[in-house]
C-alpha cells in the first residue's frame, strides 16, 4: 500500500465515534425492503462492505414515522418493532464485520405522490400548499406539523441509539423536505420559517437541536446537504463562501458533528478562486469534519444513469482524491456507485488491485450483491 493510499486507511476519531478507515459507504436509496422491512440480504448487503474495509456506513434512506414522509415503494422505515429489530440484525452485522454504520433519517417532503405506502390517502406535506384540480396536493405544513416531523425525527435518533447504532445521519438535501425549507424556490412562507436564509434554516436548525437533546451530547450526529436539487442541478443555495459560513453556523452550533457535503463530481471547486471542493469550504468555515463525494473511483457521473441506458462507468483513478485527503481539504470519502458493483472496493484499493475493481452499470441496481 502506497502512502497515498495509506491515507484512506487510517482510523478516525470523533469522541464516541471510531473509524477503522477513512472510506464512507453513502445513502443509496435500494427499494428492497418490502413493507419498509428489511430483509436478510439487506443485513448481508451491508456487512460485506464493513467486511471489506469499508470505516462507515450510512444506510439508504431510511424514513421516519410522520405519515407522510414516504415517496416511493419498499425503501425501509425506522420505526415500527418489526423494522427496529431487523435494523438491529444490520447493526450486529457490519459491527462483527469490524465497521460502524448509522441510518439516514428521511421524509421526502413534497414529492410524494398520493399512493405511496403507507398511508396511500396521505398527500404530501411540504413548505408551500399545492393544489390541482382543486385538491391540495401537498399540504403547506402548520407549525403544529413542523413540530410533528422535528418529534418524528427526534425519536427515530433516539431507536438508533437504543438498537447500537453509531450515530444518524440527517438528510438535508437533494431537494427533499429540509432542503425544501432552505430554497427560496419551494419556500416561500411568510412565518418565521420563511425569507431570509436564516428563517428558511429554522426548521433543520430547530430538528438538528430535537435530536441532540434526544441522544445526548456524545452521540454522533452528521448532516448532509446539498447546493444542487433533484428538481435544478444548477442550484445554488449559497454563492459565496460568506453566505455558506453564514448557513453553517447555526446548524453546528445545534449539534452537527460532521458535515456531509454532496456534490456531483468532489474535484469540481465550489467558488471561484479557490481549488476546495465544498466539502473543504465547509471544513474551513466550521472546523467539523466533513465527508466528500461525487463520482468516486468511477469515470462517470450518476445523472447518466438515472435514466435507461447502456453506458458503463469504468473504474477511474484516485489519485487527486488522494492528494486532497492528504492535504486534509476533508476527512472521510463517501463511496457510492463504486460500492454498490464492487463489494470489495475498498479491499481492492487497499491492496493495490485497481485493474480487478469491477465497472458500473445500470444491471447492478438490480441486485443486492
Amino acid at each position: 500500500m502506497t502512502a497515498a493510499v495509506n491515507a484512506l486507511f487510517q482510523p478516525f476519531q470523533l469522541g464516541s465515534l471510531q473509524l477503522p478507515s477513512r472510506v464512507v459507504m453513502a445513502p443509496m436509496t435500494r427499494s428492497f425492503s418490502p413493507n419498509g422491512v428489511p430483509t436478510a440480504d439487506v443485513v448481508e448487503y451491508y456487512r460485506r462492505r464493513a467486511a471489506s474495509g469499508v470505516g462507515l456506513i450510512v444506510t439508504e434512506g431510511t424514513t421516519v414515522n410522520h405519515p407522510a414522509a414516504n415517496g416511493y415503494a419498499h425503501v425501509p422505515r425506522f420505526y415500527g418493532e418489526d423494522a427496529l429489530a431487523c435494523w438491529k440484525k444490520v447493526v450486529d452485522a457490519v459491527h462483527a464485520a469490524g465497521g460502524k454504520i448509522v441510518p439516514q433519517l428521511w421524509h421526502v417532503g413534497n414529492v410524494r405522490r398520493q399512493g405511496t405506502e403507507p398511508q396511500p390517502e396521505v398527500p404530501a406535506y411540504g413548505p408551500m400548499e399545492k393544489r390541482k384540480d382543486d385538491q391540495v396536493v401537498v399540504r403547506g405544513m402548520t407549525r403544529q406539523d413542523i413540530q410533528d416531523v422535528i418529534a418524528a425525527f427526534a425519536q427515530a435518533a433516539r431507536d438508533a441509539k437504543a438498537i447500537g447504532m453509531d450515530g444518524v445521519e440527517i438528510h438535508g438535501a437533494h431537494g427533499y423536505l429540509i432542503d425544501q425549507f432552505f430554497w427560496e424556490g419551494s419556500n416561500q412562507r411568510t412565518d418565521e420559517y420563511g425569507g431570509s436564509l436564516a428563517n428558511r434554516s429554522r426548521f433543520a436548525v430547530e430538528l438538528v437541536a430535537a435530536v441532540r437533546a434526544a441522544v445526548g451530547p456524545d452521540y454522533p450526529i452528521i448532516f448532509r446537504f446539498s447546493q444542487w436539487k433533484q428538481q435544478d442541478y444548477t442550484a445554488r443555495l449559497v454563492t459565496t463562501p460568506e453566505q455558506l459560513g453564514e448557513f453553517l453556523a447555526p446548524l453546528s452550533a445545534a449539534g452537527v458533528d460532521i458535515f456531509h457535503c454532496s456534490t456531483r463530481r468532489f474535484w469540481e471547486p465550489e467558488f471561484e478562486g479557490s481549488e476546495l471542493n465544498l466539502a473543504g469550504w465547509t471544513r474551513q468555515l466550521t472546523s467539523k469534519p466533513t465527508i466528500t463525494v461525487g463520482s468516486v473511483g468511477l469515470d462517470g457521473e450518476f445523472l447518466q444513469f438515472m435514466v435507461k441506458t447502456d453506458k458503463v462507468a469504468q473504474p477511474a483513478k484516485i489519485e487527486g482524491l488522494l492528494e486532497r485527503l492528504n492535504r486534509q481539504e476533508f476527512d472521510l470519502v463517501a463511496v457510492g456507485r463504486a460500492l454498490i458493483c464492487d463489494p470489495d472496493w475498498a479491499l481492492k484499493v487497499r491492496e493495490g488491485r485497481m485493474q480487478e475493481i469491477l465497472p458500473f452499470s445500470r444491471e447492478a441496481l438490480k441486485t443486492l450483491a
